[in-house]
């Protein structure tokens, strides 16, 4: 199966239908409902997460997931290099000519790209308006593949960015934990947010460990707010 015939077969078994379906399954022609073996690992939710979904389906069709991961990799470094891009995607004022030129810088980015199954997915998203959507994209696929690879996903989020034999000794102190199933891997992401002021937010899975000043300062006022 080609790569565009793929992601539009996933496009119409993975939207919900109108309105937003009207949109995404433009031009596309009915298909079968995908086999188990493609379907996304997780159910996500939203128009990006839809749209991940979708790009997963197509890319375990057409064998090309890990490719397709590693696509979407580099994407995300641009998005982390350039801090504008995702609100100049999100611009309301964008031409026709606008996305042509936006999709065809982010083309040169995406490296080895199987049958071009990533450069389809930038023109559907700028056909149905939806560039603004593409970081999310991004951030969700990342999500899928880690379910794929049978990884738990470890944020720690800092004050300051933290040294790698700090996040080495936390990797290990968490993988021998409760939090950590047997045969799963452990993926660090380690995220800088000035705002908590100290000490640490750790999130694994579905669980979150606040040890933040800046939460430790408001429960500390909400405590002399019901004493007083």
């Amino acid at each position: 199966m080609s790569a565009a015939r793929a992601f539009s077969t996933a496009l119409r078994a993975g939207v919900p239908r109108a309105p937003i379906a009207a949109r995404f399954a433009r031009g596309y022609a009915a298909a079968a409902p995908s086999s188990a073996a493609n379907k996304p690992p997780v159910a996500l939710f939203g128009v990006d997460g839809t749209y991940a979904s979708a790009l997963y389906t197509a890319s375990a069709k057409t064998n090309t997931l890990d490719t397709t991961a590693k696509s979407l990799e580099q994407l995300s470094a641009v998005f982390k290099r350039d801090e504008k891009l995702a609100q100049i995607l999100r611009a309301p004022t964008l031409s026709v000519s606008d996305k042509q030129q936006i999709v065809q810088e982010l083309q040169k980015h995406v490296g080895q790209d199987k049958d071009s199954i990533v450069k389809n997915f930038l023109d559907t998203l700028a056909q149905n308006n939806r560039l603004g959507v593409l970081e999310g994209v991004v951030n969700n696929f990342g999500i899928l593949m880690g379910a794929h690879r049978g990884e738990i996903e470890l944020v720690v989020t800092s004050a300051a960015a933290l040294d790698n034999k700090t996040l080495s000794r936390l990797e290990a102190a968490v993988t021998k934990s409760q939090y950590v199933a047997n045969g799963q891997k452990l993926k660090v992401v380690s995220k800088v947010n000035p705002e908590i002021k100290g000490g640490l937010i750790v999130e694994i899975g579905d669980r979150t460990i606040d040890l933040s000043v800046s939460s430790k300062m408001a429960k500390m006022n909400k405590l002399l707010k019901d004493t007083l």
